[in-house]
């Protein structure tokens, strides 16, 4: 017996096994999209790490002409020992930075090779981009332009849009219990007969015989199992509606809490180009200052530690700043492209 209809429930339940391998598809696509958001983060840190590598470089190099100058004045007398010992202080630290800051490079290289799933002998590297600065200065696209993408591109939206599409059909399904069932039923057969004087051919054909037959069942009472089920699927779409309306809450806040740090993070940039320009000449004049007598190692000190201060906050508004104009490009359906 094989029904033929019972209120759309086989066609529904195709319909539900199809949307729930469209979300099983969806639910990859987010996996594969959180890797890619955790992969440009970690390839932002390296290139600003990268960055102050070069930056703690140079440091150590003037604390090493700053000392050898130092040697020089204490030589005929013009510096004292303890100020001399201080110069010597300020290389050994910068020395250290460098070492240490270097070895934060190595351990987020070798962080990125265990998420890109590299063997351990892979030999690997990073490529680092030409300019860094023009991509920090890049337009940042507004925030409702790339919320209205994601609403209908991001896969986390679609996947729970589905879930609502799903839901509906799990309510008519749940209906069916309702409606009538008609089935039907058919069968083929013949029988052979020995001692009648005929052959077993001729029998076969003679007593071949076949049935069809259709039933139909009306549902009459049930003890209230389809009244319970269509109640389970509408509480179902009530929490899908819920999860629609969360997932869109959730991508507006990410975004707008993207867009603000990008903003932000690019004025600061602007303004840090600034004081490091302005610092870098503060700190060239009175090293030069220091090198004739001039100056007091005390200045010295605190103009470089304005420069240092300066250098890092230019990086780190950077590479904010390139990394939240990357996602938001990301969310607003582009490819996140930073060489």
């Amino acid at each position: 017996m094989r029904p033929v209809w019972n209120g759309n429930k086989n066609h529904n339940n195709i319909k539900l096994q199809k949307i729930t391998s469209q979300q099983a598809n969806l639910s990859l696509e987010e996996n594969v999209n959180s890797i890619q958001e955790q992969i440009v983060q970690l390839y932002v840190q390296i290139l600003y790490v990268s960055e102050a590598v070069d930056v703690n470089a140079q440091i150590l190099e003037i604390s090493k002409q700053n000392a050898a100058r130092g040697k020089e004045m204490y030589d005929v007398g013009s510096l004292s020992k303890a100020d001399l010992a201080q110069l010597d202080a300020q290389v050994a630290t910068d020395e250290y930075n460098l070492v240490n800051i270097k070895g934060e490079l190595e351990d987020y290289k070798l962080q990125m090779k265990n998420l890109l799933r590299l063997n351990y002998d892979h030999v690997f590297d990073i490529a680092l981009p030409s300019s860094t600065d023009e991509q920090a200065l890049g337009v940042i696209p507004s925030a409702k332009e790339v919320l209205d993408n994601a609403l209908s591109l991001r896969p986390e939206m679609q996947n729970a849009k589905l879930g609502v599409e799903a839901s509906n059909l799990d309510i008519e399904i749940a209906k069916a219990g309702y409606s009538p069932t008609i089935s039907l039923s058919g069968g083929v057969g013949t029988n052979t007969l020995t001692g009648i004087g005929q052959n077993w051919a001729n029998q076969m054909k003679s007593n071949f015989n076949g049935s069809l037959g259709v039933t139909l069942s009306i549902p009459i009472f049930d003890n209230r199992s389809t009244k319970t089920a269509i109640n389970k699927a509408k509480m179902g779409l009530q929490q899908s509606e819920l999860e629609v309306a969360d997932a869109q809450s959730n991508l507006a806040l990410t975004i707008q809490g993207f867009w603000i740090n990008a903003m932000t993070n690019q004025q600061r940039f602007r303004s840090a180009q600034v004081s490091v320009s302005s610092a870098k000449e503060s700190y060239g004049l009175l090293s030069e200052q220091f090198r004739l007598g001039l100056k007091n190692i005390v200045e010295l000190t605190n103009a470089k530690t304005v420069l240092l201060n300066a250098q890092q906050s230019r990086l780190e508004s950077k590479y904010m700043t390139i990394l939240y104009l990357q996602l938001l490009n990301f969310y607003k359906g582009e490819e996140m492209n930073l060489i």
